[in-house]
């Protein structure tokens, strides 16, 4: 069982607001007691009302009402770009709202080993520096779509900037920070941006085809190997 799934049948257990053991919980769900108690300690700190301890039990305190919600990864995208405004702004009481329900978010987004252990943390990057890359989206995704060839001038980490030709792939999310997957035709391989650190971008006439040793299958085989 994915640690996302066994997350959300640990709700549906404690939202009756009794007493529940740990070693009932872990019998249940077929995993170690020590499981439960980490879970339970990802649930408490991502603001979910529980309350207990080890050798006693755990119940939660307030009733949940939110159905379970399926997003799409637009619509994740404007859900955090609604939190990062929110948590930018003067009203203390509304950032702390947005970090406890980023934190929520984080805690029952599906694992990916892949990325970073900060997951959705609302905390990893500056708003400002993450919105950067905002007005690239809409072309980079067009360009995923129509297999389009774009000309990025991209400013490394190490601010050394450059310009690259790239057959963008995917996008991805990273706990509020966006990259793209490409094939670089100028380093002529497999290459992930950030999209924030994109200076601009260009839409060239070239389209492309799928070409072997240059695809997505191709880069998560070599991720996955």
């Amino acid at each position: 069982m994915r640690r996302t799934d066994r997350l959300f049948d640990l709700i549906q257990i404690l939202r009756d607001g009794r007493l529940h053991r740990a070693q009932d919980m872990a019998d249940k769900l077929e995993v170690s007691v020590r499981t439960i108690y980490r879970d339970m300690e990802t649930l408490a700190a991502s603001g979910i009302p529980v309350e207990g301890e080890r050798g006693v039990g755990y119940m939660i305190t307030a009733a949940i009402t939110l159905p379970p919600l399926n997003l799409t990864t637009t619509e994740l995208e404007a859900l955090h770009l609604g939190m990062a405004v929110v948590g930018e702004a003067a009203d203390e009481e509304l950032q702390r709202a947005a970090k406890s329900l980023s934190a929520k978010i984080d805690a029952v987004l599906p694992e990916d080993r892949t990325a970073p252990p900060t997951g959705f943390g609302f905390a990893v990057y500056p708003f400002k520096d993450a919105a950067k890359g905002f007005q690239h989206m809409p072309g980079l995704r067009g360009a995923i779509r129509a297999r389009q060839k774009v000309e990025i001038t991209y400013r490394s980490l190490d601010n050394e900037t450059s310009t690259r030709v790239i057959r963008p792939l995917q996008l991805e999310y990273w706990g509020r920070v966006w990259t793209v997957t490409a094939w670089c035709e100028s380093k002529a391989d497999f290459r992930v941006f950030r999209v924030d650190r994109i200076e601009a971008q260009r839409a060239l006439p070239a389209t492309f085809v799928e070409e072997g040793g240059k695809t997505l299958a191709d880069y998560l085989a070599r991720i996955d190997s």
